[in-house]
């Protein structure tokens, strides 16, 4: 690591309520300062599966990255966020092959991606946090309707309680639903 890093991991992923992008929000270890990556929806989802250890039937191409590295006896010895230029953001897979210590450039999703998967730490280069990090106490008075987050997946677990709280509601409403009433009537009108 030739810049100074700073260690995260991954706090949680959103999605905007206005445009329904994905938003991976990654927390420095024993601080509170965040750094939020907008992702595609499709990478987002893919380390969602990873950080719930869902089950799939066939590897995802993330699944299959990380076998390849297996594979050609490579270990994935971390994951960073080394740059922020024109705002996109940079990252790097720091493997090791046969005893040499190799930098791969690859898009901080597929980074992330690899690090859930092959459970590697996650850093980011200092100048990087500097520039792009929050601090919620500072930003919570700028917060506006367009950069507000729903919580896609969370650390969490007392966000997790709320949810199923919310979605109560919902499930007490389907379950009262006739929905076999309502196809009977449907049937009677088409026969008429």
């Amino acid at each position: 690591m030739s810049e100074e890093m700073i260690e995260v991991v991954i706090d949680s992923i959103r999605v905007s309520l206005m445009s329904q992008q994905r938003i991976v929000i990654l927390r420095e270890i024993n601080a509170e300062r965040y750094l939020p990556i907008w992702i595609g929806v499709y990478e987002a989802e893919a380390i969602t599966i990873a950080l719930q250890e869902v089950e799939v039937a066939r590897p995802l191409t993330h699944d299959l990255l990380k076998n390849i590295f297996h594979v050609f006896n490579a270990r994935i010895i971390r994951v960073e966020v080394a740059a922020l230029k024109d705002d996109t953001f940079y990252g790097n897979i720091i493997a090791e092959v046969n005893g040499q210590s190799v930098s791969i450039d690859a898009r901080p999703s597929d980074a992330l991606n690899l690090a859930v998967r092959a459970h590697v730490p996650i850093y980011v280069a200092k100048s990087v946090m500097d520039v792009a990090g929050v601090v919620p106490e500072k930003d919570l008075q700028k917060e506006t309707p367009e950069t507000t987050a729903a919580p896609l997946v969370s650390s969490s677990t007392k966000e997790d309680e709320i949810t199923d709280e919310r979605l109560s509601v919902f499930e007490d409403f389907l379950e009262k639903l006739d929905l076999d009433k309502g196809s009977e009537e449907d049937d009677e009108e088409k026969d008429q």
